[in-house]
């Protein structure tokens, strides 16, 4: 049976396929720092060894078959700037497993040069579970999985205490994805009424969606599709419904 299950106190899951186990990131946006001081001006030093040694000690203490990156595994949306190039290509020359990157909005044309398989930007499924990145309507294979798991979203919630006081932390979404979205689409869908989990963004420098302050989301299908979902802290604190957090 299909299962994704979250590194405690990390955006990032096993994910279990039914054919193989795999640790998945989303929205790793490497080289978003160099990013930053171009878009921005805002100084921030690379965190580029720290987000490698967080993938492989995570590698190292979960041992899977199969290393995905939910999209975004670059950050700026045209061609690589050296530093963002350089990050990725230290990292995945020190990952063991076969990477999978699902092509997300920022990834540019990432398949001429990772060493790595890319999907297209519809999606692929792998066993009983469909990776999607989100930025755009997945396609009938993906969404007929057991389990459909996008990025892109980067969700948040703003937590607020008596006294005024407020915090952004990222969390995870899940719940049953509605088909209501997708009945347009015209795509011949097989419904498995799958369960949709949103992943957090891996990189925490990227901003977010906070999904309890009525933001528009940034998934064609969200949050129609998704209109019971719970969120969860990366230590696995139960919120609630999203809406009502």
């Amino acid at each position: 049976m299909a299962t994704v299950e979250p590194v405690p106190e990390r955006p990032a899951a096993v994910v279990d396929t039914g054919d193989e186990r795999a640790l998945v990131v989303a929205d790793f946006h490497a080289g978003i720092e160099a990013g930053l001081r171009v878009e921005s001006g805002v100084h921030v030093d690379s965190r580029a060894e720290e987000r490698r040694e967080s993938v492989l000690t995570m590698l190292d203490s979960t041992d899977p078959d199969r290393f995905v990156v939910l999209g975004d595994f670059m950050h700026s949306i045209g061609g690589p700037g050296g530093a963002e190039r350089g990050e990725i290509e230290v990292l995945l020359e020190s990952v063991d497993v076969p990477t999978t990157v699902v092509k997300g909005n920022h990834d540019g044309d990432i398949e001429s040069w990772v060493d790595a398989t890319v999907t297209g930007g519809t999606g692929i499924r792998l066993g009983d579970v469909g990776f999607t990145h989100g930025h755009t309507w997945p396609d009938a294979e993906v969404l007929a999985a057991d389990i459909v798991c996008i990025g892109h979203e980067h969700p948040c919630v703003r937590l607020t205490d008596e006294v005024g006081g407020s915090r952004i932390e990222r969390v995870w979404l899940r719940g049953p994805l509605a088909s209501g979205p997708f009945a347009d689409r015209d795509l011949d869908l097989v419904w498995n009424d799958p369960e949709l989990v949103v992943f957090p963004a891996f990189n925490d420098l990227c901003g977010g969606t906070w999904v309890n302050v009525n933001e528009k989301f940034l998934a064609p299908f969200l949050p129609d599709g998704l209109p019971n979902g719970q969120a969860y802290l990366l230590d696995g604190t139960r919120l609630g419904e999203y809406g009502s957090v």
